[in-house]
Parts: structure tokens; C-alpha cells; sequence
């Protein structure tokens, strides 16, 4: 563990989002076990949720899991997000950090994942017509009642991230963002500077080394590109993936894992899949250093991008 949180530098973090996703309760139940089962088997202790994932359900099986099993909360980093609600009747689906609001959805996330405390709460978008005194106040009675430990946010730039630390006493610990091979604007905006394309690449510009400079682990949502170059489609990176993987004796979804890990940011990748052997698939990214060369690192950037470098 790190000093300043619970999350172990650049080491996977198991995403929930699949579970809980049909209308069998008993049948849910043993998905989930199967798949956190395999998370723990591939070493994985940090186990990542939203309160909307499956609109609460995901979080729900899994606390029948804890309660079935209450020696498993010790050995476990329990994450998850609030922020955005979804569309209700004639309400739309909306952004809402107000204080109350974060307030609820916390205790509401307590009671479905069984716990006493969260250990890890990121706000999951920013909410333009909330101020960041408003939100600091939120999160400061949270941690003050003892109901959350540590704090971060999701899908954030380092302009929203500095300027609502500005307002806490406590540091922001994390910053989870869509990142992999197959979705590359935030390694991109690095090298395009001082060219043409840099205009139309969106990702905020500064925000990776922002986050390094003041320890805010970067979490990679969507780290194995939704199966894009593990067996999904054929394509010259998905070849290239699978080469790489058999040189290096390890799988498809190691290398992709590693080619995030290998970066000096030190990127957490999120292992969304909720396949028993998609999720043992990525043990080497927990048990060994990532072994892709400078060399090969490029090449599959290079590959995944479909041409040179400006």
C-alpha cells in the first residue's frame, strides 16, 4: 500500500460494472462470486464501483457477498463513485455533486455494499452548476463521521482537480480516465503538441503530469479496449498483441495491461470484464513488472494508431 491511501501504485483494479446484471438473483450471486473469486486469484485487492453500475445492483450483489463472507472485507480496498444520476420518468440524466446529494448517495451505496466505511469515493463527472466549496464540504463530513477514508475523482481534468483541492484539507488520491491502446488521447496529446492534429485531440492537456506530480493515481477505465485485441475483431494490432504475448509467455490481455503499466505515470488499469478466465487472463499484469521494450512499446502504439509519429 501507499503511504498516503489505500491503492497500491499502478497495480489493476477489479471493475464491477458487470455484475448484477439480470433479473435472477441466485444466478447474479454466483457470477459475482465466480468473478471475484478470480479477481483475488489473480491477486487483486482493489474491487472498483459506482452507485449506478446496473442502477445499484452491482453493488448490491456484492455486499450479499461480504455479508456471506464478512472475513473478505479486511483483505479487500473497497472503491466506488457517485455524481451522475440517470434519466427517472421526465427527469433527465443529469450531474449532480451537490452536498446533499453526495451525502445520500453515499449512505445509499453503504447500505447495498454492507459496509461501514468506504474506502475510496470518486466523483464520477464534474457537476458544472456545483461549486467546489459545496463539494469540499460534503467530503469533509464524510471523512470527518468516518463513512469514507480517502478521496478522489473520475474523468476530471488538472484544472478541476487543483481547483477543488484548493478546498480540502486532505489530498485527492485519484483520477480514474478512459485509457488503453484503443483509446490513446491522453498519450497522444503528449507528442502532438506544436502540430496540426493537436486541435482536434480533447483530452486536457497537462492532466497525466499533473496527477504525477502531486500523487493522484491515474486509473485506466476501458484498459482492455472491450476486447478490440483479445479475440474480438482481427486487426494488424490484434496480431501484434497476440505475437508479443507468446514471446513474452503470458496472454493477450497482459499485454495490453502492460502496455498502460509500462507507462511512468504509473497507470491502475480497471479489469471490467466479469469472465472468470478473461480476469485470470490478466494475473501476469499483478505478478510480474511489465516486460514490453521501449521498442515494443511504440510499435504497438504505433500499430493501434495506424501511422507514424508526427
Amino acid at each position: 500500500m501507499t503511504a498516503q491511501n489505500d491503492l497500491p501504485a499502478g497495480q489493476p483494479l477489479y471493475g464491477c460494472m458487470g455484475l448484477g446484471g439480470t433479473w435472477d438473483t441466485a444466478a447474479d450471486i454466483a457470477h459475482a462470486e465466480a468473478a471475484v473469486e478470480a479477481a483475488l486469484a489473480a491477486g487483486i485487492t482493489v474491487f472498483d464501483h459506482a452507485d449506478i453500475y446496473r442502477k445499484g445492483k452491482a453493488e448490491a450483489v456484492f455486499g450479499e457477498l461480504l455479508a456471506r463472507a464478512p472475513e473478505l472485507r479486511d483483505r479487500i480496498v473497497l472503491q466506488t463513485k457517485c455524481g451522475i444520476r440517470q434519466a427517472d420518468g421526465e427527469l433527465p440524466g443529469r450531474y449532480d455533486l451537490r452536498g446533499p446529494s453526495i451525502l445520500r448517495r453515499v449512505e445509499e451505496s453503504l447500505g447495498r455494499l454492507r459496509t461501514d466505511v468506504i474506502d475510496v469515493l470518486l466523483l464520477h463527472r464534474p457537476d458544472p452548476l456545483t461549486g467546489p466549496e459545496e463539494i469540499a464540504e460534503a467530503l469533509t463530513s464524510l471523512r470527518d463521521q468516518g463513512l469514507v477514508r480517502h478521496f478522489g475523482v473520475s474523468n476530471m481534468s488538472a484544472a478541476q482537480i487543483a481547483h477543488l483541492q484548493e478546498h480540502l484539507a486532505f489530498p485527492l488520491v485519484a483520477n480514474q480516465l478512459e485509457m488503453s491502446l484503443g483509446s490513446r488521447d491522453w498519450v497522444e496529446a503528449g507528442v502532438l503538441v506544436n502540430t496540426p492534429a493537436a486541435a482536434e485531440n480533447g483530452f486536457p492537456h497537462g492532466t497525466i503530469e499533473y496527477c504525477g506530480a502531486h500523487d493522484v493515481q491515474l486509473q485506466a477505465w476501458g484498459a482492455l479496449a472491450q476486447g478490440r485485441y483479445t479475440g474480438r475483431t482481427d486487426s494488424p494490432t490484434a496480431t501484434l498483441v497476440s505475437a508479443l504475448a507468446e514471446r513474452k509467455r503470458t496472454t493477450p490481455e497482459t499485454i495490453l495491461l502492460w502496455w498502460l503499466q509500462r507507462h511512468p505515470a504509473r497507470i491502475a488499469p480497471v479489469i471490467g470484464t466479469s469472465r472468470p478466465e478473461r480476469i485470470l487472463a490478466c494475473r501476469d499484469a499483478v505478478t510480474r513488472e511489465p516486460e514490453l521494450t521501449h521498442e515494443e512499446w511504440y510499435e504497438l502504439w504505433i500499430t493501434a494508431r495506424g501511422g507514424p509519429l508526427p
